[in-house]
């Protein structure tokens, strides 16, 4: 009799198990256009909604000593931590801004990162600044002047292995609700800076009309930049030299044509996996690249879709999607796992 309502119970318990997967909500659908991005991707995978609710999620970075994810929800500046079992909380609030205006449109941080040593490492679109949250929880300033002019927003950065913070500086914070334009623009050009250990910040390039997101590949050779331009919707990619400059830059994708349709979203944050496939968010949700510009496949969430980062043991990807976020496990793992 023991043995028989020991078995019952096993039973009841999978089936809640089941019940309860078949109950995960989902986001969007996936899209295989190569072989290859069933190598990454497995066949039965599935974007699924974390949270909801939120004004603009962008930015995420994955804390590994912690285990928990970390986003910006810009437009409330606003930093959220996500954890297993406990859901979403606020971790930093004001996030991006300390001022006193109430008019600015994304005032928030946007990308965030995780220096060598796990301090928090900030793009602050509102302070127009590159900042990092101390162990005391005070904040240094990074960077937030070129030649004498204040930077426009600093959006999104990735580190080199000797440190070196690359970044890019459009000008999105600088936007006023319900204005057209970037009032208060020190700056005439949108420039991708390298930003070193001890502080000297050099100017990259300026060619592109409005970097975003920005990746460097696994052995460092190759710098990747997104354009989140309507008119010129592409990603770059640059050689990167040995004393950390660019060499001459060209397009690695355009979908410029799926920004004229008004697909949501436009070139916007991107990673990169431990074998170089590129990971970029752009119009209709997440595309996924081979080093070679294979474009394989693409996580169509059909939002705009701002960045991702991976999480857990490397293999968890983590989207954000518009007000949202979602993850999608892989068969691959994040660059630094």
């Amino acid at each position: 009799m023991r043995l028989h309502l020991l078995a019952t119970l096993a039973v009841a318990v999978l089936a809640s198990a089941v019940l309860a997967e078949d109950k995960k909500t989902t986001i969007g659908t996936i899209e295989r256009k190569d072989p290859k991005f069933d190598n990454l991707i497995p066949k039965d995978a599935v974007l699924e909604k974390l949270a909801d609710g939120f004004a603009w999620t962008e930015g995420p970075v994955w804390d590994k000593k912690g285990g928990y994810l970390l986003f910006s929800d810009i437009p409330n500046n606003r930093i959220v931590k996500w954890q297993e079992g406990k859901g979403t909380s606020d971790f930093l609030k004001p996030a991006g801004y300390d001022g006193t205006r109430t008019d600015l449109k994304e005032p928030g941080s946007n990308g965030l990162l995780m220096d060598s040593e796990g301090r928090l490492i900030l793009m602050q679109h509102g302070n127009r600044r590159v900042a990092r949250q101390e162990k005391d929880g005070k904040f240094t300033t990074l960077a937030d002047k070129y030649n004498g002019a204040q930077l426009n927003s600093p959006n999104d950065g990735t580190f080199a292995s000797n440190g070196d913070l690359y970044f890019t500086d459009p000008p999105y914070g600088l936007m006023v609700k319900d204005k057209d334009g970037f009032p208060g623009q020190n700056l005439d050009f949108q420039g991708i800076y390298r930003l070193t250990k001890d502080g000297k910040l050099t100017l990259l390039t300026k060619e592109m009309s409005k970097p975003n997101g920005i990746a460097l590949s696994p052995d460092e050779k190759t710098l990747y930049v997104a354009n989140s331009d309507p008119d010129k919707a592409i990603w770059m990619t640059f050689p990167l030299n040995p004393d950390g400059t660019l060499g001459k830059g060209r397009v690695f994708f355009d979908v410029t044509n799926l920004a004229k349709e008004k697909k949501p979203g436009l070139p916007d944050g991107m990673k990169v996996d431990k074998d170089g496939n590129i990971f970029a968010t752009g119009p209709t949700g997440l595309f996924v690249f081979a080093p070679d510009g294979t474009h394989l496949g693409t996580i169509v969430t059909n939002v705009a879709t701002g960045n991702c980062c991976w999480g857990d043991d490397g293999s968890t990807l983590y989207v954000m999607c518009d007000k949202a976020i979602g993850r999608i496990k892989t068969a691959t793992k994040g660059k630094g796992f």
